[in-house]
């Protein structure tokens, strides 16, 4: 597969209106790292955005998430890992990531507010919305994860 266009060069003005709302979530919003992980690997994996899932894996390592919940996160309806504030967050991003089939139903969004403020639901909306303008930008320019070591199946 081959890059479209450099979209960090393409348009910094645009880049630069995207990079400050990524600012405001990862540094201003006051959101748990942890959620913002989550957050971002879930859409990623849903929007087939190899680039964004290599990225955040390696994030939420170098965070100290352990490999069982990364690897888990794809499959998280099935694991007993995640908690109930967790489960609300990957049920919201899903239905933002997918929101054309799922219409953000009310079965996505009243579990939030068990758990959440409503600035706190509004900054995690932001965060998955971001999410998804990166995988957008990545996916629709081909944009290529480094490759850190090459292996083969044995």
């Amino acid at each position: 597969m081959q890059t479209r266009l450099d979209f960090y060069s393409a348009s910094p003005a645009a880049l630069q209106a995207v990079l400050g709302l990524e600012n405001y979530v990862s540094k201003q919003s006051g959101l748990d790292r942890e959620l913002i992980h989550l957050v971002k690997l879930r859409a990623s994996q849903i929007n087939g955005c190899a680039y964004c899932v290599d990225m955040h894996t390696k994030e939420a390592k170098h965070s100290g998430l352990s490999e069982q919940w990364i690897n888990l996160v794809s499959v998280w309806r099935e694991s007993p890992l995640f908690d109930e504030r967790e489960r609300a967050v990957l049920e919201w991003t899903e239905a933002l990531t997918n929101v054309a089939d799922t219409g953000a139903p009310g079965e996505a969004y009243e579990p939030l507010k068990d758990h959440f403020t409503e600035k706190e639901i509004m900054d995690l909306t932001v965060a998955i919305s971001m999410i998804n303008v990166w995988n957008r930008l990545a996916v629709g320019f081909r944009a290529q994860h480094p490759i850190d070591e090459v292996r083969k199946a044995s």
